[in-house]
């Protein structure tokens, strides 16, 4: 199983690398939540394990943001922070401390100009950088009734046996659980 993600992962990025421009080393722009949980299950050293995932050497990156708002959680992320400070730091032009999700969308934007994959645990983060315009967001062609009725007659026969073995599994489950 892990060949196959990692085969996935490679597919990924050699499809970045054509389409986009990305380029070896890869930079990789590292949330807080990425950096703590690196650190709490012991995935280090990251770079290691991030050019293995990816298959190239890779750059890690976090900005002096996220730098902050690890020390603004207190004692328990004191080796974030210190892990943190021994990454590269990407320019962020606050003047003041903003929060991670609003600098890390500053820094890479609509268009990912640096070319960064961003790493992070946060769902958040990640919703919100899937519902952006991104090369990868696709968008569905609308299909005239003319390719839908065809469609439809191609698959009327297929349809029919799978409503056979859909009601045949429904009946076994049924006879099991009796």
């Amino acid at each position: 199983m892990r060949v196959k993600r990692q085969k996935r992962h490679r597919k990924v990025v050699r499809f970045y690398s054509a389409c986009f421009g990305f380029r070896e080393p890869y930079k990789v722009l590292c949330d807080g939540t990425f950096i703590h949980h690196l650190l709490v299950h012991g995935l280090t050293p990251a770079d290691d394990s991030l050019s293995h995932l990816l298959g190239a050497r890779v750059l890690l990156f976090t900005t002096r943001c996220i730098v902050s708002e690890l020390k603004s959680l207190g004692e328990s992320h004191i080796e974030a922070v210190e892990a943190a400070n021994q990454l590269l730091m990407a320019r962020c032009d606050h003047e003041k401390r903003v929060s991670a999700e609003t600098c890390l969308h500053s820094i890479i934007g609509e268009s990912n100009s640096e070319h960064f994959f961003l790493a992070t645990e946060d769902c958040e983060i990640r919703k919100k950088f899937q519902e952006a315009p991104n090369p990868l967001s696709c968008k569905r062609k609308k299909q005239n009734e003319n390719t839908t009725v065809i469609n439809n007659q191609d698959t009327e026969a297929g349809g029919v046996r799978k409503k056979k073995r859909s009601r045949r599994r429904k009946r076994d489950h049924k006879e099991t659980t009796q």
